[in-house]
């Protein structure tokens, strides 16, 4: 990544939609359309499958025009419906027809097209499908860079009606076939049906789209077109089960709840690791339906009590994926975890380094963190006890690889040429910057993973002493977090502006002195002495740095400051919600609602859904959330922001075997019930309102 270009961000986040763009997924499926359903060559648009593009054209007509749009959108996360009708046609008068598609996506497509007829005379049809396949890797088309080194052909069977585009490149073999339920004649690369649709009739067909992958041909996932949702729908009612259901609560808390469960289901992959089968969640939509080290372990920590299985599911997944060579083209080393792995053309070919990229400095003290978490909030012994060896290898990589100077400090530098040049969570080129705007060199400590270090000694001392039996390790841990602290104190504190912490340390070991939102992370890690937490609260709810709709990634007051730049003024949800979880962690629990609060009524101008960012206007001249233009949504830890807030409001946690609460119940959420919550190896259910509540065991 060139560390010029000014629009690169998280690897190519940066990438326009075609307008009104409709999105469907399931797993490492998706696929983006305009309005009318559908894609046009020369869009990031098409249908993907595990980052290969698989369509790059499906464009209905009728008569030889498209049709007009009436109202298309999603239905189900997997599902789209596109009500559209006639232009003027040859002797056919506008809005004469229905032409409906419905779409299911989920290891391939299958999809309904309806036109009926509402005239009392028959009409005569020319429906032409137009389709193409371009099997473009998603890298290139994020960058906009087109070369292809294999062989793309076509095995069309006019007489089957059956549409087949194959490519190959060495090793890399992919095709996808078009196949609809009712013949039509093949021309070139389109379906065409010549029908006449009698007065008042209707005439229909599917079209089903089946993904191939090397040797592999995979099944669209749902049922027949006659009952089109049945399996999808199984999938979702099982997950809907399983987690927490709202009982009462005004209607943020119904919505946000309601929409962050469907949305986290959506986001969910099946990984395989050394033959067995876990799910955990992906990063987010449209471009990061992938594995996520960082995205992933802290989507399954904010939703610990609604689903616990996605936090197992991540940290087997990711110990199955841990570095285990020096490799400097993926910024791999033993015992890391994971930035991201994929799995298109470029990666396989090994002309990309994400199967997986390591290039990630805070992924690892992340997987333990969530490792105790797990522990701690289930009781279960069971994936402490089985990834015991992956977590003392993540240990030695924080100890010997992550420390680049022995100075103490986790600091970041990158060695692939197509690396990440910023490897904290503020990835883009200029994440970090001085208070002036300029940029420090690398090698950089940022601050808040100094914070994760700290927690993850501490948290993972904890399971050496009661779980693993191993006190010397223990006692070390707990002398090295003491040590961490004491140093970092001294070192990242700045006194000037009325006190605050450097967001960093350069490669000669300055401070980087913008003011930032990574304070707040350093409150959830605890690295914060008590005198100083009061301060870094102010700080964050100045007018510099409080939106009104949420802390900004960075203060006003800075030369960087971009209220629309990706990590340099904007709200991020996710970023908010574990600076609220430090705030409570504190007993700031009032900061912490209000930003909860804030952040619940921003839901309300985007549908209760979280986008993955907001623009960092202020409340005063924007009396709206202002939506960042390409925020992907939905997103994962974005979608997990609001279970965190609401586990912080319920003052929900796990003691002595039992779950307790100590409400603290913002008055705009009303009286919240739950039934269902995961906690201390049961099933709970409870009520609060203020501070007044009870929990009891369901199961």
């Amino acid at each position: 990544m060139s560390d010029s270009d000014e629009t690169v961000e998280r690897q190519g986040a940066q990438v326009d939609l075609p307008p009104g763009a409709i999105q469907v997924l399931e797993g490492s499926t998706f696929m983006l359309s305009d309005p009318l359903g559908d894609v046009h060559p020369g869009s990031v648009a098409g249908l993907y499958h595990e980052d290969t593009r698989h369509l790059n054209r499906f464009v209905l007509t009728v008569n030889g025009a498209p049709p007009v749009v009436l109202t298309s959108s999603e239905v189900d996360y997997y599902s789209a419906s596109f009500f559209t009708t006639n232009p003027a046609l040859d002797g056919i008068a506008p809005k004469s027809m229905t032409i409906r598609r419905h779409r299911f996506v989920g290891d391939g497509l299958r999809e309904t097209i309806r036109v009926r007829n509402h005239l009392r005379e028959p009409v005569d049809l020319e429906i032409r499908l137009s389709c193409g396949a371009d099997f473009a890797d998603l890298f290139e088309v994020k960058g906009k860079e087109f070369r292809k080194g294999g062989r793309m052909t076509t095995a069309h069977d006019p007489g089957r009606s059956l549409l087949v585009f194959e490519y190959e490149h060495e090793a890399f073999r992919v095709a996808t076939r078009v196949h609809p339920s009712v013949d039509a004649r093949v021309e070139g690369d389109d379906l065409l049906w010549r029908v006449r649709v009698d007065p008042l009739s209707e005439w229909h067909a599917g079209v089903e789209v089946l993904v191939h992958l090397e040797d592999e041909v995979k099944e669209p996932t749902h049922d027949t077109f006659g009952e089109p949702e049945r399996q999808a729908t199984r999938v979702l009612q099982k997950w809907q089960a399983e987690v927490p259901e709202v009982t009462s609560g005004f209607d943020v808390v119904w919505h946000t709840m309601e929409r962050s469960v469907i949305d986290l289901a959506s986001l969910r992959l099946q990984a395989c690791v050394e033959g067995n089968e876990y799910s955990l969640p992906a990063a987010g939509l449209p471009w990061f339906m992938a594995i996520f080290g960082r995205d992933t372990l802290i989507t399954s920590y904010q939703s610990m009590w609604v689903g616990p299985e996605l936090a197992k599911g991540a940290l087997a997944a990711l110990a199955g994926f841990q570095g285990t060579e020096v490799n400097d083209f993926k910024d791999e080393e033993p015992g890391k975890i994971l930035h991201e792995i994929r799995y298109g053309e470029l990666t396989a070919l090994g002309g990309k380094p994400y199967r997986p990229y390591y290039g990630s400095l805070d992924a690892t003290p992340l997987w333990l963190i969530l490792l105790h978490e797990y522990w701690w909030w289930t009781g279960d012994e069971g994936p402490v006890r089985s990834l015991e060896s992956n977590a003392r290898r993540a240990l030695e990589w924080i100890e010997r690889y992550g420390d680049l100077d022995g100075d103490g400090y986790l600091e970041f530098r990158t060695r692939s040429p197509q690396g990440l040049r910023t490897q904290s969570w503020k990835d883009s080129w200029n994440g970090l910057l001085f208070a002036d705007g300029s940029l420090p060199e690398v090698p950089i400590a940022p601050a808040e993973v100094q914070g994760y270090a700290y927690d993850a000694r501490l948290r993972t001392a904890e399971l050496a002493e009661r779980v693993w039996r191993d006190a010397d390790l223990a006692t070390r841990l707990r002398s090295d977090a003491e040590a961490l602290a004491a140093r970092f104190n001294e070192d990242f504190w700045i006194d000037r502006r009325g006190g605050y912490y450097a967001v960093g340390l350069d490669r000669d070991n300055r401070p980087i002195d913008s003011m930032t939102s990574n304070m707040g992370h350093l409150l959830w890690s605890g690295i914060v002495p008590r005198d100083r937490a009061s301060v870094v609260a102010r700080q964050l709810f100045t007018e510099a740095m409080w939106s009104g709709w949420g802390v900004r990634t960075l203060s006003w007051d800075d030369l960087g400051y971009n209220p629309i730049g990706y990590h340099i003024g904007t709200v991020w949800p996710h970023d908010n919600s574990l600076i609220a979880a430090g705030l409570a962690r504190y007993g700031l629990r009032e900061e912490a609602n209000r930003i909860a609060s804030a952040m619940l009524a921003a839901s309300g101008y985007t549908e209760f859904r979280l986008p993955e960012v907001f623009a960092g206007y202020s409340k005063d001249e924007a009396p709206f959330p202002v939506r960042y233009p390409t925020a992907s949504s939905p997103q994962a830890w974005a979608t997990g922001a609001p279970f965190l807030w609401f586990r912080l409001a319920l003052g929900l946690e796990p003691r002595d075997g039992e779950m307790v609460i100590d409400p603290l119940v913002p008055q705009d959420l009303g009286r919240v019930g739950l039934t269902g919550v995961h906690g201390a190896g049961s099933r709970w259910e409870l009520w609060a309102e203020e501070d007044e509540g009870q929990i009891s065991r369901i199961s």
